[in-house]
């Protein structure tokens, strides 16, 4: 990536900036970061990076208006301006990166550049221990973008794989039994002590873990800003660790 590159044609930097710990931003995300002119996102996720950010123009906007300040990027880049469209952990898993692309491949834009961010599967998983040690899967509950008949066969398919999974937004104002809902359905195949595990705040003050089995997963105090584990048959818990042994051989 080189940074001293501003041709007049401009540029779109979309960039994960990890759980919101300025120490668990990369750096070349805080490089792209330093080298724009204008910086647009989501406004709690631009409130993170405030210090890394000063002195840029800031386009800020609400929930659900992605469409909108993907395509507020693109007409900025297409001024000449080096654009960084910011999300919170990885640009790619549940980000900004996917909508990006389209809307500029469908302008015939082509100067897009993904930066990788640190995502909640990751960092959670650090606070926890090591709970996606073998074959894992992200599975987000929201049923804004996915139905809920689909969410629940991938629940299912994931169990019968005996893949550790990961539940992102297991809760929020408007659903706040989906966490419920989705261990019912693990549980119609998993044991119910199934070791579970889930990291909330991630980055962030106020931040906490806890391990349970999966019986008791329904119950936590749950919400956007926690992220689920659940383990395969070989997980185990270790005081307030969630282990996944790396492979399946006995020793």
């Amino acid at each position: 990536m080189d940074m001293e590159d501003r041709s007049h044609s401009g540029k779109i930097y979309v960039i994960g900036i990890g759980p919101g710990d300025g120490l668990m931003m990369t750096g070349q995300a805080v490089e792209a970061l330093r080298s724009c002119d204008v910086v647009a996102g989501y406004k709690v996720y631009i409130d993170l990076i405030r210090d890394v950010i000063a002195g840029k123009e800031v386009i800020e906007s609400g929930m659900r208006q992605e469409i909108d300040r993907c395509e507020k990027s693109l007409k900025l880049a297409k001024d000449g301006k080096i654009v960084a469209l910011v999300c919170s952990g990885d640009a790619g898993v549940y980000g900004m990166a996917s909508p990006m692309l389209e809307i500029a491949e469908r302008e015939g834009f082509s100067d897009v550049e993904i930066i990788p961010g640190v995502t909640a599967a990751l960092s959670g998983a650090a606070m926890l221990g090591a709970p996606i040690g073998h074959d894992f899967c992200v599975i987000s509950l929201s049923d804004l973008l996915t139905p809920w008949d689909l969410i629940k066969k991938r629940i299912r398919l994931a169990c019968e794989a005996d893949l550790c999974i990961v539940l992102y937004n297991p809760a929020s104002r408007n659903r706040s039994e989906y966490l419920k809902k989705a261990c019912e359905v693990m549980l119609t195949i998993l044991p119910a002590a199934r070791p579970c595990g889930y990291a909330k705040n991630i980055g962030r003050s106020m931040s906490k873990t806890g391990v349970c089995a999966l019986s008791e997963l329904g119950d936590i105090d749950a919400d956007m800003t926690t992220t689920v584990f659940v383990g395969n048959s070989r997980t185990y818990i270790s005081g307030c660790r969630l282990i996944t042994p790396r492979g399946y051989t006995i020793k």
